[in-house]
């Protein structure tokens, strides 16, 4: 993620680099939990039709930013795709595979 658009909150003792305990990409969520986003790249794992760059620039126009609280509202019929999320008071739907650009840090259940 570039550095002019980092709102990541500082976290002590862990680099941007190291994984945090309990963080996992979006994609992996299910409904009804909850968590604060701690990052948000471009990179998907999956080949895109879209550009990182361009596809982390859509996220954060739409409100995946750092700190931002975040809950999986409801997954949709066929292949639990794609997710509807509630993001601060905003909700927003997007493609599983997107997601997986969006790491949260999910409160233990």
């Amino acid at each position: 993620m570039s550095d002019i658009l980092s709102l990541a909150p500082d976290l002590p003792g862990v680099s941007a680099a190291e994984p945090v305990c309990g963080a996992r990409p979006l994609s992996a969520a299910r409904k009804g939990e909850r968590g604060v986003i701690i990052r948000v790249g471009g990179d998907t794992g999956h080949a895109e039709a879209i550009d990182p760059v361009e596809l982390e620039r859509r996220l954060l126009e739409m409100g995946f930013v750092e700190g931002a609280r975040i809950e999986i509202l409801h997954e949709g019929l066929f292949g639990r795709d794609p997710i509807a999320v509630r993001i601060d008071d905003m909700r927003v739907a997007l493609r599983r595979r997107e997601a997986g650009a969006v790491t949260v840090q999910f409160e233990e259940i």
